[in-house]
């Protein structure tokens, strides 16, 4: 069934009292069972724990649990709607870890915008969880947030409206030129966007190889020039705009050989007529994207949004499961650069057998992606020594 065919009824039926349960793991039958999960034989187990806290990934569900962390500022295409209205988001999110990683988590969301206390309620609560997806948190606060937490935690920490959308971004641009034959160091990058999910692409496309890359955010192209660039974008102008364009969208797009959408702008259909002959263009605006795929299609070769009711979807589903199942495998301290390059060279794999214009990456529901995805992002995470234990 297409998100267009989905009834308001289904839809609200499909979230009442939640999405979220938690389920025993053991039996509770006869008095036995109570006594060997409760008093007096939990106390054993505590015991052992305070003498050594190692024990605790053994026999606690801690080290397996994923924190989603919002405070409600930047929801899907909604904003800043609260931490209360965000909820319904962050318990889909924890579904989609259980379903796709077989992994535990669950939704946290602060009734608090101020960084400083975020992090401080998630070091205080570091003893019950074993990583943190950060979700739906504006720009750029999300940027010190994300930074600021990776100092202060020794576990796996990510920002998956930054990473995990610029890691699909990443895989799809391989399908889409591997399918057109192109190379990607070859290829001018415009990204329409630059917060969270447009920042994070133009890092990790340049960390693949793509040498030339536009951003544009609200008052136009990002360059040095500007005296108006916080310094998330004043980095960003370091090393993107290698033609020193001045201008919008117009001036970026001329002649251009791919177009990332990641902002609620509308771009029109003669801007892509005067891209390269047969681009590629992502338009992943939700729900409206950019432009709409089908007059998108009268001037590029490939074409991919981030709905479901289009060909070529480009949803972090692919990426989030797997990154935070091969982390917590590897025993990792920290999610590196290395591991989300791994995770998109995995995607990109699993596609690889049946690539076509309208494929270039895999469905969301392909079963072989999560596990392939953690294992990539396992071997690198031992690769770059952040590994303490493969444990699962």
């Amino acid at each position: 069934m297409s998100q267009a065919q989905v009834s308001d009824e289904d839809i609200f039926n499909g979230h009442e009292r939640g999405k979220l349960s938690v389920a025993a793991t053991r039996p509770i039958s006869q008095a036995r069972d109570l006594s060997i999960a409760y008093t007096p034989g939990v106390a054993k187990v505590s015991r052992a724990i305070a003498d050594d806290a190692a024990l605790a990934a053994r026999y606690t569900w801690a080290d397996r649990l994923v924190a989603v962390v919002s405070d409600g500022t930047a929801v899907l295409g909604l904003g800043d709607i609260g931490a209360k209205a965000s909820l319904p988001v962050m318990e889909g999110k924890a579904v989609l870890f259980k379903t796709f990683a077989g992994l535990d988590s669950i939704p946290l969301v602060l009734d608090t915008t101020d960084v400083d206390e975020i992090v401080e309620t998630l070091v205080r609560l570091r003893p019950s969880f074993g990583a943190v997806n950060l979700e739906d948190i504006s720009a750029p606060r999300c940027f010190e947030l994300e930074a600021k937490l990776v100092e202060a935690l020794d576990c796996p920490v990510m920002h998956d409206d930054q990473h995990g959308t610029a890691i699909v971004v990443l895989a799809a641009l391989r399908g889409a030129s591997r399918v057109l034959g192109r190379e990607m160091r070859n290829q001018r990058v415009v990204i329409s966007g630059a917060g969270a999910a447009g920042v994070a692409c133009a890092k990790i496309l340049r960390a693949a190889g793509v040498g030339d890359i536009t951003v544009l955010d609200s008052k136009g192209i990002v360059h040095s020039g500007r005296d108006d660039l916080n310094p998330v974008k004043a980095e960003l102008a370091t090393f993107t705009n290698s033609l020193k364009l001045r201008g919008g969208l117009a001036e970026a797009l001329k002649g251009a050989d791919v177009f990332i959408g990641l902002s609620s702008s509308t771009v029109p259909g003669e801007l892509l007529a005067t891209m390269a002959p047969d681009p590629i263009v992502f338009a992943l605006s939700n729900p409206d994207p950019e432009v709409h795929p089908d007059v998108a299609a009268s001037y590029a070769a490939v074409v991919a949004t981030g709905r479901s009711d289009f060909p070529n979807q480009i949803n972090n589903v692919l990426a989030f499961p797997g990154v935070f199942k091969g982390a917590l495998d590897a025993g990792a301290t920290a999610i590196t650069e290395n591991m989300k390059l791994a995770a998109a060279d995995a995607i990109a794999s699993v596609a690889a057998d049946s690539l076509a214009v309208d494929r270039i990456v895999p469905s969301p529901l392909d079963e072989r992606v999560a596990p392939q995805v953690a294992d990539a992002v396992a071997k690198a995470a031992e690769s770059d020594g952040v590994a303490s234990a493969i444990s699962r």
